[in-house]
C-alpha cells in the first residue's frame, strides 16, 4: 500500500464521517496541503467515488457511491494487511535486537523517538531483562510514555544508561547523527 492510498483512504474516512467538511478543514484535519486535498477530491469525483451536490456559499458536500464504498471496503482490507505486515518486521526486528543488546550486557537502555515504534519496542522489551531507564523526543516534552515522563536531549547528560535506540523509523539517520553531535559515542547508538 502506498503513501497515495493511505491518504485517499484517510480522506474518504473524513469525508463519510462529515460529507460537508471544506477542502480546507479536510487539509487541516488530515495535515495535507490545499492543493493536494483538491486533486485527491477532484480525482475521487471523476472516478464516481463521490457524488458532489453544491450548497449555499459556494460549499459542496460530497456524497459516497456504491462504488466509492467499495473502493474504500478494498483500500481498508489492503491498509489492515499492510498494518499488519509491519508489526511483524517490526516485532521480529526488535526481538532480533533485544537479544543481541543482551548478549553485549546491556542493561539499561533510552529510547530516542517517542511513536508506534516505541511503544512497540516497549512490550517487547518486557520480555527482557532490559530496563527502559527514558524515552527522549524533542518534540513531545513533558508528555507520558506508559510510566515515565519524555525528556528532551538534555537527558543524555546523565550516565544511568548504557545505549539508546532510535524508535523513529523514517529518522534513524538524522537522529544518529543528532546524537554524535551532542556527544553520543556511536557505539552506544542502537538503530532497529
Amino acid at each position: 500500500m502506498d503513501r497515495k492510498d493511505i491518504h485517499i483512504l484517510r480522506l474518504m474516512g473524513e469525508i463519510g464521517r462529515d460529507g460537508s467538511p471544506s477542502q480546507r478543514e479536510l487539509a487541516r484535519r488530515l495535515n495535507l496541503s490545499l492543493g493536494l486535498i483538491n486533486t485527491f477530491c477532484k480525482r475521487l469525483v471523476s472516478k464516481g467515488y463521490f457524488k458532489v451536490k453544491t450548497m449555499p456559499k459556494n460549499r459542496v458536500k460530497y456524497f459516497l457511491t456504491p462504488e466509492g464504498l467499495a473502493r474504500k471496503s478494498r483500500l481498508t482490507v489492503e491498509y489492515l494487511r499492510y498494518s499488519g505486515k509491519f508489526y511483524r518486521e517490526v516485532k521480529e526486528l526488535l526481538i532480533s535486537k533485544f537479544e543481541q543488546m543482551e548478549v553485549r550486557h546491556v542493561k539499561a537502555l533510552l529510547f530516542f523517538g517517542a511513536g508506534e515504534v516505541a511503544d512497540l519496542a516497549y512490550l517487547y522489551l518486557q520480555l527482557t531483562d532490559i530496563r527502559l531507564v527514558d524515552i527522549i523526543d524533542e518534540t513531545c516534552i513533558g508528555d507520558h510514555f506508559f510510566h515515565l515522563c519524555i525528556k528532551g536531549p538534555e537527558r543524555l547528560k546523565r550516565d544511568d544508561w548504557d545505549a539508546i535506540l532510535l524508535t523513529r523509523l523514517d529518522s534513524a539517520d538524522s537522529d544518529a547523527a543528532f546524537l554524535v553531535q551532542n556527544g553520543v559515542s556511536p557505539d552506544r547508538i542502537e538503530a532497529i
